[in-house]
């Protein structure tokens, strides 16, 4: 895939995600009465403040900032290195770019982050789709870069 192909995808793909998550968690949020009680989780709906297990509660410029930040400082390396990047890496980049987008704006709309998804099998802080597309994205980056360092090392 060309440089500009990848670039390409990882817009469009970080836009999709983005949208994606944006509708279905409106969806979820405004229709939680109506979804069957489950086993695994409860439509919880809470105003997070702060970030991660609400850390830096009450800072929500100094998070909106960081946020811009990680964003750009992301997008700077991923084009500074597409073409030694793979399109595997791309998805989980976009997917990482949008969970940070999207929390972002709702602490620049709503002034505070919506966390809903309340696991019923663990005590475990309540978080939304977009702290799930941030860890699923970290967690397979970080196991594709070891990866590909292993590979680079055994040959």
């Amino acid at each position: 895939m060309s440089k500009n192909s990848k670039i390409i995808y990882l817009f469009l793909t970080a836009v999709f995600f983005i949208f994606f998550n944006g509708y279905f968690s409106n969806y979820i949020i405004n229709n939680s009465l109506k979804l069957p009680e489950n086993p695994i989780f409860n439509i919880t709906f809470i105003q997070n403040q702060g970030a991660a297990f609400s850390l830096f509660d009450g800072y929500k410029t100094f998070l909106i900032t960081f946020s811009v930040l990680a964003i750009i400082g992301i997008l700077i390396y991923t084009v500074k290195h597409i073409e030694k990047i793979a399109v595997i890496e791309l998805l989980f980049t976009s997917l990482m770019i949008s969970g940070i987008f999207n929390n972002m704006l709702e602490r620049i709309i709503y002034g505070y982050v919506r966390d809903f998804i309340e696991l019923n099998f663990i005590d475990f802080p309540v978080f939304n789709l977009s702290d799930i597309f941030i860890n699923i994205s970290v967690i397979s980056l970080v196991f594709l870069i070891l990866k590909k360092e292993y590979f680079k090392e055994k040959s």
